[in-house]
């Protein structure tokens, strides 16, 4: 397979991932803001400083208001993170790649950019977000499924896989950092109704309520964070995420399970052995956010080592890898 096909597949997914995750962390914010009882127009500003672009933001929106907030994340055309964005670089990578791609794929990813981009969805953003964020999220499954039912699953599935797994697995990380790091506005709130609230929307914003009330009886901070971060089989899961991918990046290079021949295949073997040697008790006692910031940034260089293997992106030096 091109090195530029095998870019535009695994980004058009990354893409669409990140789309659905974006409106799945607005959803969280319009969760929590249900039942909370102080000043909800405070409660917009962590979504966008959790993102690092408070002043891309700040340049040009006059304050952290709900409307304002919620167009910066979805349709602002100049914010590269945008819903919008992100499935305009999607339907892009999606063209260049049309026979790689079934047609019900590359059809139903043309509407979607076409339909989001409509005027008119801009007002039932703002008017019933709800509504809004969830079709978004429901038509982003659908590109996922027809992804799994028409297309074969060969080197192309398997970079589209990696490419989703991997962008999930940092979005979860957000979720939680939101959580734990901006969203808890006072110590003393802590084990309180409304802390209880708070992590009740943050397991529904990953869609894994149903599924945690099935391994534990008692919503606490650190059964939730366990869950999301280490849980094996919750396809959200962190840990989840990171086996899938490589397990992807395995079939893509041959190399047999356990070892490592490239320098993407050392950076997530390392991330993977770590999560499964970890648990929440050394999290928690280490520091929640210091972890998430760090498996953020080890994200990002498995990432790169991706791009580095097989996209050619930079070229791979035997001091490279020695180095990792």
């Amino acid at each position: 397979m091109l090195s530029r096909v095998a870019n535009s597949i695994y980004w058009m997914c990354r893409y669409i991932e990140r789309a659905e995750n974006v409106a799945r962390f607005i959803s969280v914010n319009l969760n929590l803001l249900l039942d909370m009882p102080s000043e909800k127009s405070k409660h917009w500003e962590p979504l966008i400083m959790i993102t690092g672009d408070q002043e891309r933001f700040e340049k040009s929106y006059p304050g952290y208001i709900q409307d304002s907030v919620i167009h910066f994340l979805t349709f602002d055309r100049q914010y590269p993170n945008s819903i919008l964005s992100c499935l305009a670089a999607a339907r892009e990578n999606g063209r260049s790649i049309r026979e790689i791609i079934s047609s019900e794929m590359w059809e139903h990813l043309n509407n979607f950019y076409l339909e989001l981009s409509d005027k008119q969805n801009r007002t039932m953003a703002l008017e019933n977000p709800h509504s809004f964020f969830k079709i978004i999220q429901m038509r982003s499954h659908l590109f996922t499924g027809l992804m799994d039912c028409t297309m074969s699953h060969g080197e192309a599935w398997n970079f589209a896989r990696i490419g989703m797994m991997l962008e999930r697995a940092d979005k979860t990380s957000r979720i939680l950092d939101v959580k734990y790091f901006m969203l808890l506005p006072q110590a003393d709130m802590i084990n309180s109704p409304i802390d209880n609230i708070q992590w009740t929307a943050v397991l529904k914003s990953a869609s894994a309520f149903e599924m945690f009330r099935k391994a534990h009886h008692h919503i606490t901070p650190r059964s939730v964070a366990g869950f999301l971060i280490f849980n094996s089989l919750f396809p959200r899961s962190i840990r989840h995420c990171i086996t899938k991918a490589q397990v992807c990046l395995h079939r893509i290079s041959g190399s047999p399970p356990g070892s490592a021949t490239n320098l993407a295949e050392k950076r997530i073997g390392r991330l993977k052995a770590d999560l499964e040697y970890t648990d929440i008790d050394e999290v928690i006692d280490g520091g929640m956010h210091e972890f998430l910031d760090r498996l953020q940034t080890r994200l990002n260089q498995v990432d790169a080592g991706i791009g580095t293997t097989f996209f050619n992106l930079n070229p791979l030096t035997e001091s490279t890898v020695s180095e990792q």
